[in-house]
């Protein structure tokens, strides 16, 4: 059979991909727009679109520059791991065409199409149901076929139409040469791939290198080149068909106890975490029942998961049966490498457990941390995230104490630089015992706070007789008091 082989390049996939998002949500916009990534402490452009290339941008340019060039240029900063997600999924696109589906670096595919085009009525069709298919995707790729790997590559990258088909005409750039090489053999004035052609290929390979003459036999067919298909995704769902129904919660608990152990077999094996657990309960009346678990950290141990399952479990009304079980992770999640410890055991994380079975009942983005940030304002000083989602970080490092509760400032009568003798605050009086301080805060002027425009702040901790131990802070500019928080 005669081999085919067909190169996607994807040369705009980052923009194309950020576009096409928007599109879907707002209307078309054909303002110029730049993916950004940050180099050697400055901001360049990653990719960019049509309109952003006719303004005279281009690949590699400072962002500043281009945004003096083109003021209304819009951007966004380069997600290099979304981009590779979507590559994935053109891929598993592309599996329409072919089931041998390839990656090719980070912008591109390959296919080998031997013996599927006739399906699409024929090469010419196949090509062209690719491009418009794209094309109304809002991608702008190339396609291009070719008998060989490389040939079909420097079609797509290198060729000046669609009806090109002799790849000796283009340039050596198109063998996918290092840079070294290419700008030697163009010193030399070779500029083509029939310039390299006319070489003796025991004096190209002594001057240039075997990778010169590798590429060149990979082009042109001399030397066979494989294209590495993609492995499809592992399925994480496992299933029981029961020769007798049951009912009671022992019996569905332990059939859930023998799923889980295969489940998590699997995802061992793949070094994932399960995520999110769906346990479809099957009746005999045909009748089906789900049980979802939402896992607060991605686990792969069927002991710490079964008992989370009771609670839905227990919930479930069997009617006459149930004759088959189905257990399904629908979300999983790469599992880090864990330091073991001299026993060869590690002790299992409460915490988690515990969050996922309040999750469970509240839902999982009820439940939140505190979390340090880079700041010396009070109010900046921590940032709040769901805790099924984010790791404790930490220390928290103050140079003074904080106070556990914290509340926007709150106006109290003072006249003095020190804390008041006797004050009123919620409509209750206090007199002071103790006051430490102050602590001095100046604003950070690079950020918009209006709160934090009038200048700096003199914090003091005081300890009033009633009991209760606020946070002060007296504003000298301004002269006011004012309370912030309070301590436990």
């Amino acid at each position: 059979m005669r081999k085919r082989a067909v190169s996607m390049w994807f040369p705009k996939l980052p923009s194309d991909r950020v576009l096409r998002a928007r599109a879907m949500t707002t209307a078309t916009d054909d303002r110029p727009f730049a993916i950004t990534h940050h180099v050697k402490n400055t901001d360049r452009i990653y990719c960019l679109n049509q309109a952003a290339q006719a303004r005279g941008l281009h690949r590699g340019m400072g962002f500043s520059d281009a945004r003096a060039y083109c003021p209304d240029l819009q951007s966004q900063p380069a997600d290099v791991t979304a981009d590779a997600r979507f590559l994935q999924t053109l891929a598993r696109w592309s599996k329409r065409y072919c089931p041998w589906v390839g990656l090719d670096g980070v912008d591109g595919l390959m296919l080998n199409i031997a013996g599927s085009a006739h399906l699409f009525g024929g090469e010419d069709a196949m090509l062209a149901d690719m491009r418009h298919r794209l094309a109304r995707a809002g991608l702008g790729g190339r396609v291009a076929a070719a008998d060989t790997r490389g040939a079909a590559w420097a079609l797509t990258h290198y060729g000046t139409s669609l009806q090109t088909k002799d790849i000796t005409t283009l340039p050596i750039e198109a063998l996918r040469l290092d840079a070294k090489s290419a700008i030697a053999l163009q010193r030399l004035g070779l500029r083509s791939i029939a310039d390299l052609m006319v070489l003796p290929r025991a004096t190209m390979a002594r001057r240039f290198g075997t990778e010169v003459v590798l590429r060149l036999d990979q082009a042109l067919g001399a030397q066979d080149e494989s294209i590495t298909s993609l492995h499809d995704a592992p399925h994480y769902g496992v299933r029981i068909t029961l020769p007798d129904p049951i009912g009671l919660q022992a019996d569905v608990m332990e059939g859930t106890k023998r799923l889980l152990e295969r489940l998590c077999n699997k995802l061992k094996a793949h070094e994932t975490g399960a995520r999110k657990l769906q346990l479809t309960l099957r009746r005999v009346d045909q009748g089906a029942q789900q049980v979802e678990l939402r896992l607060a950290a991605p686990m792969h141990d069927a002991a710490r998961i079964l008992p989370l399952f009771a609670r839905g479990v227990d919930a479930v009304e069997a009617g006459f049966g149930i004759d088959q079980m189905r257990l399904e992770a629908t979300q999983v999640e790469r599992l880090p490498n864990v330091q073991m410890s001299q026993s060869g055991t590690t002790q299992p994380d409460g915490l988690d457990d515990l969050i996922t079975r309040i999750g469970n009942r509240i839902g999982l983005d009820n439940i939140q941390r505190f979390l340090p940030a880079d700041s010396h304002i009070p109010e900046r000083s921590f940032r709040v995230a769901v805790a099924a989602y984010s790791a404790p970080e930490g220390p928290w490092v103050t140079m003074t104490p904080r106070p556990l509760r914290l509340f926007s400032p709150e106006p109290i009568t003072g006249n003095t630089s020190r804390p008041p003798d006797r004050f009123r605050w919620r409509r209750m009086s206090f007199t002071t015992g103790r006051a430490t301080g102050p602590e001095r805060i100046a604003p950070e002027w690079w950020l918009p706070d209006d709160n934090w425009r009038s200048g700096v702040r003199d914090y003091w901790r005081v300890e009033t007789r009633e009991g209760r131990r606020l946070w002060l802070f007296y504003t000298p500019q301004d002269p006011h008091w004012f309370v912030q928080g309070e301590f436990a």
